[in-house]
């Protein structure tokens, strides 16, 4: 087949998008597809070979090696030759309307709050993941857990904000420490705090608000943290995330001690398994996601929010799920990408 595996784009979390776009990209070569890997944003500005041409004469992958720092997004903008406004970089539909599927490789707001997805059906362009609709949802956490509160699922408790820097004082007035400060459309750690005392409050806040004007305040839960995820029908087994500091730069740097299946019971690894399971078709998901869990020592289950483009790399989360199953990365790409071809129509 041929496959256009879309990365890149303009998210904080472009980055690891492109760390996942390549590797997927080589699993599907490795399987004998036609694949080939295009940024959402610089487009064919970067590939030598002409566009007519890239599916039978596929360019060499790059190795993308993580720095542990966000990505410069006035940087990236600066670098397009094509001084448009559009996030698809020049040649990007034209190359996803030739390929049989589009593999979304994309993570945060840039690919994964839905409007790709829109664009896509709109043109009639096949693609992995979920639909227009249930992206959007998952993307901001305040919906997530509004859904997840009305259908009995726990979550930890919250409020949301909206303000400036300037409202700091008021809003740390009205909040009860610890807590979990962070902004509702962020992804990969980044525009997450803890806070565990008073003073470190105020810096949450104002970290969180330089980054968005509307913000999450969250009931902190002590304990374990847990993910799981699910393939079609299907939930896997967890993942224990066995590190103190879980943030982007470690998460992806190989900083971290991950434990699949998790260390728990098997009534919580049911339980987490039927949550993940009942919040991907509370959204209307399809074909993959992931959700992330805190456990008590008491054993009380949280669901804390649903990816629905969850990390693709070989050593992330959902694939080592999936390897516990039997499922081998490259198998695993296929079967995503099969999956998107195989349904009529996405929401």
């Amino acid at each position: 087949m041929k496959i256009v595996v879309l990365a890149g784009g303009l998210s904080t979390e472009r980055n690891i998008s492109l760390a996942s776009g390549t590797k997927v990209c080589a699993a599907l070569r490795n399987r004998g597809h036609q694949a080939v890997l295009v940024d959402l944003y610089l487009g064919t500005e970067q590939i030598d070979v002409p566009a007519e041409q890239l599916f039978d004469n596929l360019p060499p992958l790059k190795p993308v090696q993580f720095t542990g720092v966000a990505p410069d997004l006035e940087t990236v903008r600066a670098s397009r030759k094509w001084q448009d406004k559009s996030v698809f970089g020049p040649g990007v539909l034209a190359l996803c309307r030739q390929a049989d599927a589009v593999f979304l490789a994309l993570h945060g707001e840039c690919g994964e709050d839905g409007r790709i997805q829109a664009a896509f059906d709109l043109l009639g362009i096949p693609y992995t993941g979920s639909g227009y609709r249930g992206s959007a949802i998952a993307m901001d956490k305040r919906l997530t857990k509004e859904l997840m509160q009305v259908h009995g699922i726990r979550t930890p408790a919250w409020k949301t904000f909206r303000g400036t820097v300037a409202d700091i004082p008021a809003i740390a007035a009205e909040v009860r420490v610890p807590c979990v400060v962070k902004i509702p459309r962020g992804g990969s750690s980044l525009g997450v705090v803890i806070v565990k005392a008073r003073e470190e409050l105020e810096p949450a806040l104002q970290t969180c608000l330089s980054m968005d004007s509307t913000i999450l305040v969250e009931q902190y839960i002590e304990g374990r943290e847990l993910t799981c995820g699910v393939l079609g029908e299907q939930g896997l087994p967890s993942v224990e995330i066995a590190t103190a500091d879980y943030s982007y730069t470690n998460k992806y740097s190989g900083q971290t001690v991950e434990i699949c299946p998790g260390r728990v019971t098997p009534e919580i690894e049911a339980e987490m398994r039927n949550t993940a399971l009942a919040v991907h078709k509370m959204l209307g998901l399809s074909t993959y996601s992931r959700c992330d869990f805190m456990v008590t020592d008491g054993g009380e289950v949280y669901c804390l929010e649903c990816n629905t483009l969850p990390g693709m790399t070989d050593t992330s989360l959902l694939p080592q799920e999936a390897a516990a199953v039997g499922i081998s990365y490259e198998e695993l790409c296929e079967r995503i990408v099969l999956d998107a071809l195989n349904r009529d129509s996405v929401l």
